[in-house]
């Protein structure tokens, strides 16, 4: 992940709000369980390819942005992540059961995992898996030879003991405790985990930390057990696969607010360190609200719990991690509207890039753009500015403005979180309404997000699914919008 420092996150946002519109701009930063992946290299459906001698699983997912990203070979059905983080120390003890199906038979395979110190590995049949020995490679590829090859189409289980500090980009260290978050990677930080999009999982979480902190993750709380010797267990499931970046823990002391969305928990916390009652407790209590609106829009809620996490660690971004998005505080030192519609963002995310992920990285404006368009709904709906009138201002902008370029569609991983894939993103998605009228693109949203619901999905995917519903040939406006560098025509003139 890579992070904009507050000052030059301030530069970028000063330039688009030049054009009028709150935006989000984060910089660097349920599919069924076992499920095929499609990246090349990586697991999938077994088929006759798959049968023959055991051999490695592939060291990436076939992701062109990130090479290293992911690893092919398996499929992971569940993670159960068991660790113990002390903030006095800075010191954290885990234990990963992850339990995986072999998609061709593997002499070996590899996880992606942080420089922690591994004190024990074992890898084999569910029931009892054997030592195994292993390797880290360039400090981040953890290579796990079994003791036996593993059979193609065989359920087998990882249990990775560890401990250390962690030092990764994606750990944040707080005040009190901590906070977990970032893109592409951030799992493979405080987990062994194979960390692309494609390969999404379920979680049990045990985190244990000292009395008087709350430690939360992802999906529906599961309960603290009493504290003991002085020390409590937080338990938390995601019962929805997610991919492993979009997993978090965040150990604090924090201001919780609960509630439900249509019976499902609303679990919500801010930093204890932020003023009570001010922007970033009334913005985060209006999720349920923003979540409803936005249900109009895109179809059913997709996951088991919904809610967000304040910190008041000066991040840089927020991220939407599954069920639960993680937000710095700098968002809501403004208005309740401006922060409300951050949470729409992140929000909107819960479909465009977390129930329906990317299948490449290079293809982030699923993501991206429509999560920035959702923030314009939302802020029509909330009484503001019409989307068309962000559209507007932002087409009349001169064309040496920073959001017009890289190209949104294929913008490259260094650029992957640039102006142009949130802004030009949204424009886009605003052209392709006004192309194929408000009828045909209401229908739209909720049929994506509906037949891909906890897959994955690629540009080409969505292009073909709004020709086929339009009944129009699509080519030309999205050759333009996505993948010119120049700026585009009106789609009105």
């Amino acid at each position: 992940m890579r992070r904009w420092p507050l000052v030059a996150l301030a530069v970028v946002l000063a330039v688009v709000l030049a054009a009028g519109a709150v935006v989000l701009v984060r910089a660097g930063s349920d599919r069924p369980t076992g499920t095929a992946r499609t990246l090349p290299g990586a697991s999938g459906t077994p088929s006759a390819a798959a049968d023959g001698p055991p051999r490695p699983g592939a060291d990436g997912a076939g992701d062109e942005y990130f090479p290293l990203l992911g690893n092919g070979g398996y499929d992971v059905r569940h993670y159960t992540l068991r660790v113990r983080y002390d903030p006095s120390t800075d010191v954290l003890t885990g234990r990963a059961s992850i339990d995986a199906t072999a998609i061709h038979a593997l002499s070996q395979f590899n996880l992606d995992f942080s420089n922690l110190k591994i004190t024990a590995l074992r890898a084999g049949g569910a029931d009892k898996p054997a030592d195994a020995t292993w390797r880290l490679d360039g400090g981040h590829e953890l290579v796990v030879t079994p003791a036996a090859p593993l059979p193609s189409g065989q359920q087998f289980r990882i249990e990775v003991e560890y401990e250390g500090k962690p030092d990764g980009e994606a750990f944040h260290h707080t005040q009190d405790g901590a906070v977990v978050a970032g893109e592409p990677a951030s799992g493979a930080d405080w987990y062994p985990a194979n960390e692309h999009p494609s390969d999404k999982a379920t979680y049990d979480f045990e985190i244990t930390v000292p009395d008087g902190l709350t430690a939360i993750a992802n999906g529906v709380p599961r309960g603290a057990d009493p504290a003991v010797a002085g020390w409590r267990t937080w338990r938390w499931a995601a019962t929805t696969p997610m991919a492993s970046y979009l997993s978090t823990m965040a150990i604090g002391r924090f201001r919780i607010f609960e509630g439900t969305l249509d019976g499902r928990p609303v679990y919500s916390a801010v930093d204890e360190r932020l003023p009570a009652g001010d922007v970033p407790d009334r913005a985060i209590q209006r999720t349920a609200e923003v979540t409803a609106f936005l249900a109009t829009r895109f179809g059913p809620y997709p996951f088991e719990a919904a809610g967000g996490i304040i910190t008041g660690e000066r991040l840089g971004f927020a991220l939407e991690t599954q069920t639960r998005p993680v937000y710095t505080s700098a968002y809501f030192t403004g208005t309740e509207a401006a922060a409300t519609s951050i949470v729409a963002h992140e929000m909107a995310h819960q479909w465009f890039g977390d129930s329906v992920s990317v299948a490449r990285w290079r293809d982030i404006w699923l993501n991206e753009g429509f999560a920035t368009y959702a923030q314009w709904l939302w802020e029509e709906h909330d009484g503001g500015r019409s989307a068309q009138a962000a559209f507007d201002n932002y087409y009349n902008a001169p064309v040496n403005a920073e959001f017009w370029r890289p190209r949104p569609g294929d913008p490259g991983g260094k650029q992957l979180f640039s102006a142009s894939v949130y802004v030009r993103g949204a424009m886009t998605v605003h052209a392709l309404r006004m192309t194929i009228g408000d009828d045909t693109f209401f229908k739209l949203l909720p049929e994506w997000t509906s037949t891909r619901a906890g897959g994955t999905g690629a540009i080409a995917d969505f292009t073909a699914l709004a020709e086929r519903l339009s009944g129009k040939d699509l080519d030309a406006l999205f050759q333009a919008w996505l993948y010119s560098e120049d700026k585009p025509p009106h789609p009105a003139r």
